[in-house]
Parts: C-alpha cells; structure tokens; sequence
C-alpha cells in the first residue's frame, strides 16, 4: 500500500532539486491522483521535485499524470525547435544536438501566456549526461549586476525569430497551421510584430519582460529566454554559416534588448556564469517524474550520451498580465 499523504517525505540537498523517492507503487496515475495537493505543496515550497520510483514506462501513462497534476495542458505555439508529439499535450522534449547544451530558459517565457507547471517524464535515461538543471528565478536575479537589471526593467527583451524550410523551424510547424491569415491573426493578438518575404518565410520580433512578479509568492524573478535564444549560444561554425548565407539578421532566433539594441557575448556569458552558480543537478533515471514550477525556476537540459527519452507536458497557463511585467508587450 503507499503511504498515507502526510507521510511524503522529500530529500533536500543545496546542489539537487528536491527528492521524493516511493516505492512499491503498482500505478502511477491512481497515485498522483491521491496525492496530488500534497505534491503541489512541495512544488510551491520547492520550485522544483523529482519524483523516482514510479512505474512509469510509456507516453500515455505520463499524459494520465500530467492531466491529474496540470490540467489543463497547453498546446505548443512559437516552438524554436521540432519536437515529437505522442498525444494532446504531450511531447518529446525538443529535439537540440545532444553534444550542445539547452542553456537555462522559462518555457515559452516570450508569449502572452505561458506554463506555470512544467512536467518532465523519464521513459529513457541517456548513457551519460542529460541532466535537465534548475536555478531559482530569483536568486538569479539578485545574483545579476544592479545596472544591467535596471536595464532590462526599463526595457524588457526583444526575441527576433526568422521561420522558413532552410534554418529553424517553419513556420507552419510553429504555429501548427499552414494558413498565412491564422498567424497573421495570431501575430495581430499576441503583440508580435510580422512580416513576409517572397520565399514564404516569415520574420517576427516581439518585445517582452525580463523581469517579472511571481503571481504566488510575490517574489520578482528574472524570467526570460535571453541565454538561450541568441546568436551566441549557437554553435559558432553554423553561426558563421548561417550568418554568411543569411546574412546578421537572418538567423533563427536572436534576443536584443528591448531598445533594439544587440546583446554581446560578454551579457551571454554573465547570465550563464549566474545561472551555472545557481544550477541543481540531478542526473536522469528511468521512471522519473519531474515537476518545476515555470515562474520560480529556470531549467536547462546539459549535452549527453546515448539514447534519451524524456517527455513534456505544459500545464496551468498563467498570464503575462497577472504578473506584474514591467513593459507593454509590443
């Protein structure tokens, strides 16, 4: 029999996110059903739990879970990377090379809407490597320099996207349409600026918060995708490719600050330095189940090897809106 709610008890560790380890527990979702608000609380005090010890081997028992813990879940839009999708809400994680790291993001952090729960199941744990990390928001943000925060509090952040078939993701991919007016509309609603060439490409910008207010707790957190989504966390020979064939505004994604203005390599190189300084560490196991709270806590996922198979699920949408942010998006 499992043990009665009141008796979960969590292993703490200052360089790993929270623990739970359970046993003998014959189905997963009936499980999570019966504990699902003490689960929630530990999240809430945590920011981040892994779960080990469920018997969870296959894409459908996770979405069962998923949907007991965060429904509902939320479809993909802008995606930056092609991922598998096995059911309604649920997906393969993106699909990145395993030998270049996924630097520390908020998922979907550049919508209007974004998750407040992030779910993460572990069908396959690599040979080595492919840690999916996570860093407290709003250490991070308090660990940055005074004046740089400043300046993203007065101007937020521009994500500059280029969708086609020859670099990145179409955009018929990303906005799971192959209707031009359906993403002009969307574009229309979301605050994102658009425009078409005549290879039916598309180039959008948007500008959005770096620093918001966590609808919860009250906490300000630096809240964003500028360490991942630039020029310079992409491999430098594709850049240099890239930028030859496509020329510097060609490329798939970039983030600016909000002014327009490039960020350099030496920002890049601050945030991840914060980030790495902050990061808890726990390698995959099989059967895992990983729960982050998307607003307190960044993730990333580290280069690995071998075979990896974790699963995605986005849940409980928050609005930018209900967060305090300290620019109109635009």
């Amino acid at each position: 029999m499992p043990a009665p709610a009141t008796e979960l008890d969590v292993s703490p560790a200052a360089d790993k996110p929270a623990i739970l380890r359970v046993g003998d527990i014959a189905e997963a979702p009936s499980w999570v059903a019966e504990h699902r608000d003490q689960l929630r609380s530990l999240v809430d005090e945590h920011g981040a739990l892994l779960v080990r010890g469920l018997p969870l081997t296959d894409a459908a028992g996770f979405g069962q879970v998923a949907r007991e813990l965060a429904a509902p879940l939320m479809p993909e839009r802008e995606a930056f990377a092609p991922r598998w999708i096995y059911e309604d809400g649920i997906y393969s994680s993106s699909k990145w090379p395993p030998n270049q790291p996924m630097c520390m993001h908020h998922e979907l952090s550049y919508t209007l809407e974004f998750p407040g729960l992030m779910l993460f199941s572990c069908l396959g744990a690599p040979q080595s490597g492919g840690v999916t990390g996570v860093a407290d928001a709003a250490a991070v943000l308090e660990a940055l320099p005074s004046d740089l925060v400043e300046r993203f509090e007065r101007e937020g952040w521009q994500l500059v996207r280029n969708y086609n078939e020859l670099v990145g993701v179409p955009w018929q991919e990303a906005f799971a349409t192959e209707d031009r007016s359906v993403v002009e509309r969307y574009c229309r609603e979301n605050h994102i600026e658009f425009a078409w060439d005549e290879m039916d490409g598309l180039r959008t910008k948007q500008r959005r918060s770096a620093i918001i207010t966590h609808p919860k707790t009250g906490k300000r957190v630096w809240f964003n995708q500028i360490a991942f989504l630039n020029e310079w966390t992409i491999d430098p020979e594709v850049r240099d490719y890239l930028v030859m064939e496509f020329g510097p505004d060609g490329l798939p994604f970039n983030s600016r600050f909000g002014g327009g203005e490039p960020i350099g390599d030496d920002v890049i190189a601050l945030l991840n330095k914060v980030y790495d300084e902050h990061t808890q560490r726990e390698p995959w196991q099989t059967g895992d189940l990983m729960l982050v709270d998307n607003i307190a806590r960044a993730h990333s996922r580290e280069p690995y090897e071998g075979a990896r198979e974790v699963l995605v699920a986005m849940g409980e949408p928050v609005r930018l809106a209900d967060c305090f942010p300290t620019v109109t998006p635009s």
